[in-house]
């Protein structure tokens, strides 16, 4: 750019390139509604009929978390990879190894929505291309094979496992290798394979840079959002709504089975096993902020892309999940197909009473807005590496650019990462929810450290200008939250699998390695000088900690939450 805006330099050769506002931003974070889809029959079926609510309260949870995000984000007008890295220099001055935590818990929450939203597309293409045969008891191939003597004494559902299994396409069955690794299994299948072209498809759209990514998602997030209201308008409309799918309103006596049971300890627990994977898609749409030194007015653009983000997520996280449990209820919630997500076109096609073409479309569109989520994650998520590489957490590589702006480095290490879990993703439901549990323990941790660190910035930095400044009663309310996102991780990740809360622990603490790395073998020890530029302080002004014992003892008192909410609730 050959101007400034609002007093903020142009970018320079290797930068990121100022190109868009906060409606850029607000297309780019447009495949955050598309994540419901993801989870929308996982949670109905630890949640039963509470699965609505826990959609709604959910979403709530994040627009209010999100007050403190745009404040944050507002501080650093030159930095890019969304409120983790904003909120990780607030931690700086009390620990070299909590801030880095932040940046990189986010990126293992954000990326692996590639290798999930490739595995449900490449299993909706196909369904499309080389779809499993249906049979049922009165087909007339049932009817033939019963009366074989050959099938003597076999029953109806015999013949139609028989026929399935027998005019099932080779290639679906077809996998080059598998195996199993720890609690998960893996293959390379022909799920892997087109979950593989797709990603390459979403780097090459994200290699024109932020402005090219931006424009396509435009016109991509059209297609997928209007057709979601639709979904989720019509049913409400035409009187299909079945409203006795929302009552008792108890939790499952336990996980998958259609069985009301209480308002036990098993029952809060399943409930929170709910809310606590609910965030990973709902509290998503901060991810509009990850593009800050890419905003032409950053002081303007920041406040707005999030909270618009924000406004449309609630809307069709609300009507999306309601009139889904409406229609089709806790049985058709628990069927396979909506369970791995498969099935989710088909039923969202049925809801507003198309059938055939209008099928087809819906699963056109279904892959529409996978992708549409893919390109939000791999836009994010690679600008939380590249700003990590910068400014001094992650390896120097990461903060390379290409001539477009486009963070090449950041994405071509998402992009590897994402091939290991797309095997493992490709493998079963069970590995697929497995891999979702241990990604959203690093998003609970790092929203507990971004909370956190609004009213850090306010004590430390308080003399600081802000753009935007939230509500103090807000910043309150969001470190309280922070607890109990805390207990939601604590007491719900063993809902999805025995050893999430600990893989996930794990996965997180991986980066003392990295950073040690990055700080004390490439960097001696010494942070990057332009780190620190936006808040007009130096290094030597960190050792000034004016919250004192504070952020320690937050840090105590949150972990005492995982673990005390872990050992008290079970299943």
């Amino acid at each position: 750019m050959s101007s400034t805006v609002s007093g903020i330099a142009p970018a320079s050769e290797g930068q990121l390139h100022r190109t868009i506002d906060w409606r850029g931003a607000f297309w780019v974070a447009s495949g955050v509604p598309a994540l419901v889809l993801f989870s929308i029959g996982g949670i109905a079926g630890t949640t039963g009929t509470l699965a609505f609510v826990i959609w709604m309260t959910s979403v709530t949870l994040g627009l209010i978390q999100s007050f403190t995000y745009a404040e944050i984000a507002g501080l650093f007008p030159s930095k890019s990879g969304g409120a983790s890295v904003y909120g990780a220099t607030a931690w700086l001055r009390y620990s070299k190894f909590i801030a880095p935590l932040s940046v990189w818990c986010n990126w293992l929450a954000w990326t692996p929505v590639l290798s999930l939203g490739c595995s449900i597309a490449a299993a909706y293409i196909l369904n499309a291309l080389v779809p499993i045969p249906g049979f049922s008891d009165a087909s007339p191939e049932v009817v033939a094979w019963l009366a074989d003597p050959a099938h003597a004494g076999k029953t109806a559902a015999d013949a139609v496992a028989a026929l399935t299994a027998a005019a099932t396409p080779a290639i679906r069955e077809w996998t080059l290798y598998s195996g199993t690794l720890g609690p998960v299994s893996f293959s390379l299948n022909s799920v892997f394979w087109i979950g593989v072209v797709l990603m390459l498809v979403t780097f090459s759209i994200q290699h024109r840079g932020i402005l090219g990514t931006a424009n396509v998602q435009k016109y991509v997030g059209l297609i997928v959002i209007v057709p979601m209201l639709i979904v989720g308008i019509v049913p409400i409309i035409t009187g299909q709504i079945n409203w006795d799918n929302y009552t008792p309103f108890v939790p499952l006596a336990e996980a998958y089975a259609a069985e009301p049971g209480s308002w036990n300890i098993s029952g809060w627990t399943l409930v929170f096993g709910g809310l606590f994977i609910a965030a990973w898609s709902a509290y998503a749409f901060e991810t509009s902020i990850c593009f800050t030194s890419e905003f032409r007015n950053p002081g303007r653009d920041t406040v707005r892309a999030i909270l618009y983000s924000g406004l449309l997520c609630l809307l069709l996280y609300t009507l999306v999940p309601f009139t889904f449990q409406g229609v089709l209820g806790i049985n058709g919630m628990l069927a396979d197909p909506i369970v791995d997500g498969s099935g989710v076109g088909e039923a969202m096609a049925r809801m507003v009473g198309g059938s055939g073409f209008i099928t087809a479309i819906m699963m056109m569109l279904m892959i529409c807005a996978l992708m549409l989520a893919i390109m939000t994650a791999m836009a994010g998520s690679s600008r939380t590496l590249y700003q990590g590489g910068v400014d001094g957490w992650l390896p120097r590589y990461l903060a390379h650019v290409n001539g477009h702006g486009a963070p090449t480095s950041a994405m071509w290490t998402d992009l590897v990462f994402n091939l290991f879990l797309l095997a493992i993703a490709a493998a079963d439901a069970t590995s697929y929810f497995f891999i979702l549990a241990v990604s959203n323990c690093g998003y609970i941790i790092f929203n507990f450290l971004n909370l956190n660190s609004g009213w850090i910035h306010r004590i430390d930095n308080g003399h600081i200008h802000r753009p935007w400044k939230a509500p103090t009663f807000l910043i309150a309310i969001g470190g309280m939250l922070s607890y109990v996102n805390a207990m939601f991780m604590g007491a719900g990740a063993k809902v999805w699998n025995p050893w999430a809360l600990w893989a996930g622990l794990i996965a997180a603490s991986l980066i003392i390695p990295v950073f040690c790395y990055r700080h004390y073998i490439q960097d001696r020890g010494k942070f990057p000088e332009n780190m620190l530029d936006d808040l007009g302080i130096r290094q030597e002004d960190l050792k000034n900690r004016k919250a004192g014992m504070l952020p320690y003892l937050t840090l105590a008192a949150g972990l005492t939450v995982v673990l005390v909410a872990n050992w008290f609730f079970v299943i």
